[in-house]
């Protein structure tokens, strides 16, 4: 694909830049109360649409944490929200965007495997939080071992700001093996979709040794053909999940659940996928499909020391984010280091 033109992309980075600015934040009816106990995460804004949203939260200690929520509806699209949070005698404020329902510049970010590597994990929040996204897409192994409270406090610890900032949609990693915590405490599924301005945005869940039911895959399967035929009215199509149909890492197993998506991908025009679970950025085009794996949130990093032939266009062992801007049509996707270094700069198009 060609390199974009700076001067467009100039151009709709500052649309992007107004449209924030000019859009006059509305304060949502509160305070939220968290109730008793000490705030352990939170809060956040997940499940956010045209016209509805959640603010959840996890209150307690690491042997009996309890997530809570209040759900918002009948919400404008394309708007700011402000709220208040009150919890252990503070207040605190929150915001998130919602959705526009039309064509619209917007940005969003996209990392992952932020892990145990809290080191690097606090650097690339700190990146993202000057970039200032409309939403955040994380692609799996949020934590190490997501049966474990303590790095779930952790976890919402070090992603304080950017929680309280944007409006987040996960998809669950190996490392989360498939524990409830994740689904209670991000008010989250295993699959889902929504849509952003003119786009659609796809959310798959890959941790096949904690599933071992294959009436799940095949479910999932189904469910993802009918959501790609479903939005083929969409000006872009991305999927994101947490084990990448493609690797560039030495003896890196590839689980044939996961092969199952790339004839579905290509049947329905997509415009490009985001996965995990290789600790490096890799780019990779395959029949028209760009390929990211973007893992490099935390985690220890891997050499990718086998380049895929024909399809690999872009590898590098180094911790990152994929910024990622939208124009109708037309996306413009920079993976940054968390010193801000462009290591690849890729134009999309729907």
């Amino acid at each position: 694909m060609p390199v974009a033109k700076r001067g467009y992309w100039a151009g709709v980075l500052l649309a992007v830049s107004l449209a924030i600015a000019q859009t006059g934040a509305r304060r949502l009816p509160g305070p939220i109360i968290a109730g008793e106990g000490e705030l352990f995460g939170g809060p956040f804004a997940v499940n956010v649409g045209p016209h509805s949203a959640t603010v959840g939260w996890v209150t307690g200690n690491t042997k009996t944490p309890r997530a809570g929520k209040v759900t918002f509806n009948n919400l404008q699209p394309g708007t700011r929200y402000c709220y208040d949070f009150q919890a252990d005698g503070k207040t605190i404020e929150g915001s998130f965007k919602t959705p526009p329902t039309g064509p619209a510049p917007f940005q969003f970010v996209v990392y992952g495997d932020t892990q145990s590597g809290h080191r690097v994990h606090r650097r690339i929040v700190d990146a993202i939080l000057r970039t200032k996204p409309d939403f955040l897409i994380h692609t799996g192994d949020l934590v190490d071992n997501g049966k474990k409270t303590s790095q779930w406090k952790k976890f919402f610890e070090i992603e304080r700001a950017l929680l309280r900032s944007a409006a987040f949609f996960p998809a669950a990693g190996n490392h989360e093996r498939n524990s409830p915590l994740f689904f209670e405490f991000l008010q989250t599924v295993p699959y889902y979709s929504f849509d952003w301005g003119s786009a659609h945005f796809t959310i798959l869940q890959t941790d096949f040794e904690n599933i071992p039911d294959p009436g799940f895959w095949q479910r999932q399967l189904e469910w993802l053909e009918k959501d790609l035929a479903a939005n083929q009215n969409a000006d872009l199509r991305f999927v994101a999940f947490h084990r990448p149909p493609y690797s560039a890492k030495k003896n890196r197993g590839i689980n044939p659940n996961t092969v199952k998506f790339v004839p579905l991908f290509e049947k329905y025009n997509v415009t490009a996928v985001f996965s995990g679970h290789d600790h490096a950025y890799e780019h990779f085009l395959s029949n028209g499909i760009h390929y990211f794996v973007s893992g490099g949130g935390g985690g220890p990093l891997y050499d990718v020391d086998a380049p895929l032939p024909g399809i690999t266009l872009m590898l590098e062992k180094t911790a990152h984010f994929l910024k990622v801007s939208v124009d109708g049509k037309r996306a413009l996707l920079e993976a940054v280091t968390p010193g801000g270094r462009i290591i690849d700069h890729v134009e999309l198009r729907g």
